[in-house]
Order: structure tokens, then C-alpha cells, then sequence
């Protein structure tokens, strides 16, 4: 007997072709709605020429929390292999690390990878010769999924600064509550995002102008004889500019780092944090030192300025030449109205 003869009823082949159409259609479509949110979240985003200021601002936290993870391992294995990379112009050993290394070469790749469009300026040097590709997976933190709003802008409108060991000094004395990383996010030189970490007391904090925050301010300020904050290792002549305007009476803390500083200014009793009511520097500072901290006092309410009391550019040169006066809920023009006339040999 001949074998039968598979016979396949064309109802069943119009059901199986529907099924598996079906299949590649639930497929397809699932794998387009994937790469449409990677490229929302940072990959067509760049491409197109904008990019999304909140996905910078969860990466640029991202960065600096791991930027301070390798921070925290070269200081607790003991390994800083400290040395000076120059002086200031004060004089003083300007301290480089195996924690600044690291640490930049974390943040700085990792912004890097995220966004290939946008500029990154970084206090250390980048070896062209030796990239690493360290990816960020485009979540999003609760809080600030919660509290900003997607914001796009031009691409190469953005400049990213990167601080991947503040108060280096302080690092190498063991002054650990004076240690930060930092990131800022300027566009056309305005900075409008600002995130401080402190790595020894896993502390982040972060602002968004016009977006919101994870900090706040204190609910009050003496302005009439306050405590004025300065630095330790770069302070010039500022004691004297502090007590010459404010008077005697004025209470001056010297601190570690610029990050530290601004954190003063602010309700962040939890982390170690001394307070004051205003931060005062006399000589030149580096611009990756003082944009975030920037941002996050103009996210705030408050503002950082030259004292002259003109708005810093982060554009152009990394130098601040002129010092900078911060203040929150207080009178800024105020306080820069105060201020005496300068010499600015002094101040060198």
C-alpha cells in the first residue's frame, strides 16, 4: 500500500501564518520599543544633536558615586602614591594622587561612553591612548524620576566639568569630611547642574535649575555678622577681606575643598558638615573646583560670584582669576557691596 499523503487544510496554514506573524510581529516590535528608549535615554539623543538634562543628571550622579567608590579604595588600602604636580600660586605643593587618577578615569569615561557629543572638561589628564568603554545602564534614580522633567538641549551647547577628587590636601591628611567628587553641567556657559558627593559618608547631593533637588537650604542666615567660610591651603588675604568687611565679631572656619564649602551653605547636619553663611575666596580657583557647587546654589535660590559680583562663564579658561563670594537667602549685592577694593597683587 502507498504511504498516505499529508494533506494540510488551507484554513490551518491561514491560522499558522497569522500565529507566526503574530510571533515576529510582538518580537519586532518589542526589540523597536527597546532601542527607541535606549535612544531616548542618550544614544539617537546625541546622535540627533540634543541631549536630555535629566539623563545627564543621573549619570553625572552615577559618576560621581563611583568616582568616590575609588577615592575610598586607594585611601583605605593606603595606596595614594602622593606626589606634587606643581605649585599654586600661593606657593603651596598642589598634591596629585592614585585616588584623583582613578577616580577621573572612572567619571571621566563614563560620561564619556554616555554621551560621545558632549564636551568634558576634567582637572586630570585623559590618556587619548588608554580608553575604556565603562557604560551607564539610562536608569533612573526614584527621586529624581519623581522630581525632574525631561529637559533636551543642544549637544554642543553642554560642557560637563569633572572634580574626581576635591580637596586633594585634606585626602592625604586623612581629613576625610572635606573630601568630595564633583560634576557640573553648563550650557552656553551657565551651570545648571550640580552634584556633590562625599564619599566617606555615602552623601550625594544634587540640583537641577529650574528642575528640583535633593538638598535644601538652612531655614536661617546671619547676614549681619556671619560666619564666613575659607580656605585652609589657598586662603590669600582672606581673613583679613572677611574681618575688614563684616568685623571682629565675624566668625572665620577654614575648610578643605570647595565642594565642603558649599555644602556649609546648605541643611546637611547628617554628613559631618560645619556651617556658615557665606563662602569667601580671594585668589585664582579652578573652574571644575566651583560649577557644580554654582549650580546647585543658583538651583537653590542663592548665587556664587566673582567679587565683583559678576556671573562666572564656564567657558573658555579653566581659571577663575577674580576669587567668588556664595551666599543663599541672604542679600548677595549686599555682601559684594561690602566687600573692599582688592589688590589684586595680593591676592597671587
Amino acid at each position: 500500500m502507498a504511504p498516505m499523503g499529508i494533506r494540510l487544510s488551507p484554513l490551518g496554514v491561514a491560522v499558522f501564518c497569522l500565529l507566526g506573524l503574530g510571533v515576529l510581529y510582538h518580537l519586532y516590535s518589542g526589540f523597536l520599543a527597546g532601542r527607541f528608549a535606549f535612544f531616548m535615554l542618550g544614544g539617537p539623543a546625541i546622535e540627533s544633536g540634543s541631549v536630555d538634562l535629566r539623563d545627564l543628571l543621573a549619570a553625572s550622579v552615577v559618576a560621581a558615586v563611583k568616582g568616590g567608590e575609588e577615592v575610598k579604595l586607594v585611601r583605605e588600602g593606603n595606596n595614594l602614591n602622593e606626589k606634587a604636580k606643581g605649585k599654586t600660586r600661593e606657593g603651596v605643593d598642589e598634591m596629585l594622587t592614585f585616588g584623583d587618577l582613578r577616580s577621573n578615569r572612572k567619571m571621566y569615561f563614563l560620561l564619556k561612553t554616555a554621551f560621545p557629543g558632549v564636551q568634558i572638561n576634567t582637572e586630570e589628564h585623559v590618556d587619548a591612548d588608554d580608553q575604556e568603554k565603562i557604560f551607564w545602564d539610562h536608569s533612573l534614580p526614584e527621586d529624581i524620576k519623581r522630581k525632574i522633567q525631561p529637559t533636551l538641549v543642544q549637544a554642543d551647547s553642554v560642557t560637563l566639568w569633572i572634580d574626581p577628587l576635591d580637596a586633594t590636601q585634606e585626602y592625604t591628611e586623612n581629613l576625610l569630611q572635606y573630601v568630595t567628587t564633583m560634576v557640573c553641567v553648563a550650557v552656553n556657559g551657565k551651570p545648571v547642574i550640580g552634584v556633590i558627593h562625599k564619599p566617606f559618608f555615602a552623601y550625594t547631593a544634587w540640583a537641577m535649575v529650574d528642575g528640583g533637588s535633593n538638598v535644601k537650604p538652612r531655614s536661617s542666615y546671619n547676614e549681619q555678622t556671619p560666619t564666613i567660610i575659607v580656605s585652609r591651603s589657598h586662603a590669600g588675604t582672606v581673613k583679613q577681606v572677611a574681618w575688614q568687611t563684616f568685623g571682629n565679631k565675624s566668625v572665620i572656619i577654614s575648610a578643605g575643598g570647595a565642594g565642603y564649602k558649599v555644602l556649609s551653605l546648605l541643611d546637611v547636619p547628617e554628613v559631618n558638615q560645619q556651617k556658615a553663611d557665606a563662602y569667601i575666596h580671594v585668589t585664582y580657583i579652578k573652574k571644575w573646583d566651583i560649577c557644580a557647587g554654582n549650580a546647585m546654589l543658583k538651583a537653590l535660590g542663592g548665587r556664587m560670584t566673582t567679587l565683583a559680583g559678576e556671573e562666572i562663564s564656564y567657558t573658555g579658561s579653566e581659571d577663575v582669576e577674580d576669587g567668588l563670594i556664595a551666599s543663599i537667602n541672604i542679600n548677595h549685592q549686599r555682601l559684594v557691596e561690602k566687600l573692599p577694593v582688592l589688590d589684586k597683587t595680593s591676592q597671587n
